[in-house]
């Protein structure tokens, strides 16, 4: 194990996020650099336990405990090593995972857990930074014997499929329609969040194991779906579930009002726009506002998630006027409550960067009217207190307000994969929550091809996204080959400790 008295002598320690009056004024990552001797110290606190539940909580089946001790020994490269034995994109997860590794974490039942996330994000950017990170191409012999493999889709679980088939030695095509590769990673997650720098060296790092990604490209329009099969022996569908959650009230057809992928988009590709100037050397690096834009508006999200926490975060570096959060559900409690017991991962009070930076939350509220103004622009809304009874949300009378806005955002949720020409052209079957249905080996209904990440789960976190690219890899491998190297992190009927 690592410091054998480092969880009793050292408390948990976390790095500091930048003055909020400073990060506000850019776009990038909101937290400081943490140091080297911290991090071991704070990796020395793992107890390298004999049943570590950690790695119940992480799907990706991460060694967690072995890499914290290697940090401690001072074993960067190794811990590295071990870091990328079950996950391809450590950079991705450290930063955008809500860590329910850390949740499973058996100090945590009486303590402090250990930061078990900023020991994985310290760990990889290390070895970004000394080289230790390089492509892995196949050898000759496993591309002789591979076969053609098509990707359908480029956030994390498309990427992960692609990387391992990859490796394997098939010829992988990642399509995408998006200009460029990430899916999810690059048009939907922030720049203060998720630099796109780590995307970036990603992409390069697969580019240069041979996986080819073709972007711009609709499958199911601009290839066809028997086009796609005839020049394929295997399809791997990793598109998301992108079909968002509605709110169907009076009103809503107004100007103004937009679900969140289409606000953060928008968003995300000015800042890009402005990212590549100033590396350029060009003149003018102010981002500028996007179609959507909040600036001078009082805003209103619906949804309390990470998309609209997303939103919050994009709303203030766009000037907005003001920023209210609303949320159906109540305000959940500070600490673990009783009937959601470790391991499993609570329903606690959270803050994040963007909640810090201000703007207003609300709990237990329902949307009942948007009202517009005389242009058919939405200029405020209306709303009511609810209390949870015989399984529905009930309004409690007396409790209406309004509240003006000029710019509202959707962040409810997805329901499902979207239907249309490349699932309606390959005939896949669903299932009953809107989701492309397969068996225990990620197979669809139709023959050679398979399904991994939110399409066939339904949204998700990207820790689970990797694990199901993963697994659908060494799936798809299987097939093609009758037999595969590649591991398995989780079969599709894995659910999360909850």
């Amino acid at each position: 194990m690592a410091d054998p008295k480092g969880f009793l002598s050292t408390p948990r320690e976390s790095p500091t996020r930048r003055p909020v009056d400073v990060r506000i004024r850019d776009w990038h990552e909101v937290y400081t650099e943490f140091g080297q001797p911290a991090l071991e110290r704070q990796a020395g606190r793992c107890m390298d336990c004999g049943i570590p539940f950690c790695h119940q909580g992480c799907p990706l089946g991460n060694l967690i405990p072995e890499w914290n001790d290697l940090v401690w020994r001072h074993d960067w490269q190794e811990a590295a090593q071990r870091l990328h034995a079950t996950n391809n994109f450590p950079e991705f997860t450290g930063r955008l995972c809500p860590a329910p590794c850390e949740s499973a974490c058996v100090l945590g039942i009486n303590a402090d857990p250990v930061t078990i996330k900023q020991v994985e994000v310290e760990i990889i950017d290390r070895a970004w930074a000394e080289g230790w990170v390089a492509a892995q191409p196949p050898a000759s012999a496993a591309l002789a014997a591979g076969r053609r493999v098509a990707v359908i889709g480029s956030g994390p679980a498309g990427l992960a499929a692609a990387q391992q088939l990859s490796r394997a030695g098939h010829a992988v095509t990642v399509y995408e329609r998006a200009d460029r590769p990430g899916g999810l990673l690059r048009y939907g997650i922030p720049e203060f969040k998720l630099e796109k720098r780590q995307l970036d060296r990603r992409i390069a790092q697969m580019r240069a194991e041979g996986t080819e990604f073709r972007c711009g490209v609709q499958v199911g329009v601009d290839v066809t779906t028997a086009e796609l099969r005839a020049s394929c022996d295997a399809i791997v569908l990793a598109g998301g579930a992108t079909v968002p959650r509605d709110l169907p009230v009076p009103g809503r057809e107004l100007a103004g009002i937009h679900q969140a992928m289409e606000y953060l988009p928008l968003a995300n590709r000015v800042v890009a726009a402005a990212a590549e100037r100033s590396a350029s050397g060009a003149p003018g690096d102010e981002v500028a506002e996007p179609a959507i834009s909040a600036h001078g508006k009082d805003v209103v999200i619906i949804g309390g998630g990470d998309t609209g926490a997303d939103c919050l975060g994009t709303a203030h570096r766009q000037g907005a006027a003001s920023v209210t959060q609303l949320e159906i559900m109540p305000r959940p409690p500070d600490s673990r409550p009783g009937q959601q017991p470790w391991p499993t991962y609570p329903m606690i009070y959270r803050v994040s960067g963007a909640h810090e930076e201000g703007g207003q939350r609300v709990f237990a509220v329902s949307t009942q009217e948007f009202r517009g103004d005389a242009a058919g622009r939405v200029s405020g809304l209306r709303l009511v207190e609810v209390k949870f009874s015989a399984g529905r949300f009930e309004p409690l009378p007396g409790t209406e307000r309004e509240l003006p806005c000029q710019l509202v955002l959707l962040a409810l949720g997805f329901t499902g994969a979207e239907r249309g020409p490349l699932l309606d052209g390959l005939g896949v079957d669903f299932d009953a929550r809107g989701n492309v249905s397969r068996d225990g080996a990620y197979a669809t209904s139709v023959p050679g091809v398979f399904v991994a990440g939110d399409m066939g789960r339904g949204q998700s976190l990207i820790v689970w996204a990797i694990a199901e690219g993963r697994s659908a890899a060494a799936a798809a491998d299987q097939y093609l080959t009758g037999e595969s190297v590649l591991p398995v992190a989780i079969p599709p009927t894995a659910r999360s400790l909850s």
